[in-house]
């Protein structure tokens, strides 16, 4: 299984130095607010692809008053040892990752462990925007598909050179041609990946039991990714792609930006048991709904021939239900295998998990047994 048998910080956030020596089981961390429960999992994050589950920039995670780097080492219960470090030594903040004590890539780090987290902030996300759904699918995405990062980030700068373009007021043809190959060549790929993840979402919603976290029904909205669900290849996403920039180029430039395309795409959710969109749900049950969906992607990680078992970070994911949601979200938790890290304000809060779990007490940057 993917589980953390120790865990060492330097100057991260409110932690000078740390080494938390860990026995494989789920952690549960406790303590007040401020304590430093966040930091932890914001730290275990950063193992993952991305900028880790607060979105920070790597010099915002540095410890106040240090002008050095930061580092998160840890490791996994098959003694491998990785580790993920800030380095400022050139001038600029840069991301460094070792396995093994050797220099490695962020995709080699994801193929040793993938990361599912859920945190308070996501709680809004069915009566958010469209861009706050596309952002929770799309880490959901990146867990199953490290790539998808990169084909992002292709976009995002594609995007950033035609709106550039379009903004001018004069768009020459051949110049717009060329951009808007890149933006489609990236656009494709990431409504294939979309698709491919949504599948397996949906599939893994079906194979869940029924009980305190409802099934949903799962679906994409963008023409992009319509069309990767029903099967079309690369080249006809592809040329779909072109086809809208190219004939909404005029439009666009109106606007003085790019309208349509994945960036626009939506991330739909019904409430199975009453048949309403998620947005309609009541706050309990989108809280439900939105821990089956978390539970539903690490049993389709899990599922994959070739990926590992996940860490799930669960940020305050247990304090606001009832004790029977409690204790069948923690019996899902340790049925589904891997490491799971949680958070709360009381003890009590993990009673029904038993010695199914570590419970460590955090006190300003300090850890002790709670046990």
């Amino acid at each position: 299984m993917t589980a953390l048998t120790r865990l060492s910080l330097t100057d991260f956030r409110n932690y000078a130095s740390l080494v938390l020596p860990l026995d494989g089981r789920h952690v549960c961390l406790y303590g007040a607010n401020g304590a430093g429960k966040t930091n932890l999992l914001e730290a275990v994050s950063q193992l993952g692809p991305g900028r880790g589950l607060r979105s920070s920039t790597l010099p915002e995670m540095s410890r106040t008053g240090t002008s050095t780097g930061w580092t998160v080492a840890a490791t996994l219960a098959d003694e491998r040892k990785v580790g993920v470090t800030l380095d400022t030594s050139g001038g600029s903040a840069k991301r460094v990752v070792r396995i093994d004590g050797a220099p490695a890539t962020a995709t080699d780090l994801a193929d040793l462990i993938r990361i599912v987290w859920l945190t308070p902030n996501m709680d809004g996300v069915f009566r958010g925007s469209a861009s706050d759904r596309r952002r929770f699918f799309d880490r959901l995405v990146l867990a199953h598909i490290p790539s998808h990062a990169t084909a992002s980030s292709r976009y995002e700068r594609a995007m950033r050179e035609r709106n550039a373009l379009l903004e001018r007021g004069h768009v020459d043809p051949a110049w717009a041609d060329s951009i808007e190959v890149k933006l489609a060549e990236s656009g494709a790929e990431i409504a294939i990946n979309r698709a491919q993840v949504i599948e397996l979402l949906q599939a893994a919603i079906e194979a869940r039991p029924e009980g305190h976290f409802p099934k949903a029904d799962v679906s994409l909205e963008g023409a992009a990714e319509s069309a990767a669900v029903k099967g079309e290849d690369f080249r006809h996403i592809f040329d779909l792609l072109v086809e809208t920039y190219r004939t909404t180029r005029r439009r666009d430039m109106a606007a003085g930006r790019t309208i349509d395309g994945p960036h626009r795409s939506d991330l739909a959710v019904i409430h199975r048991p009453t048949g309403a969109p998620a947005k309609d749900a009541s706050t309990g049950q989108q809280k439900a709904l939105l821990i089956g969906l978390i539970l539903a992607s690490a049993t389709a990680l899990k599922a994959e021939r070739d990926g590992p078992p996940p860490l799930l970070l669960l940020d305050e994911a247990a304090a606001h239900l009832d004790p029977d949601r409690r204790a069948a979200l923690f019996d899902e938790l340790a049925a589904l295998g891997g490491q799971a890290w949680l958070t709360g304000t009381e003890k009590f809060l993990f009673e029904a998990f038993g010695d199914r779990a570590q419970c460590l007490r955090v006190d300003g940057g300090t850890i002790s047994s709670g046990d």
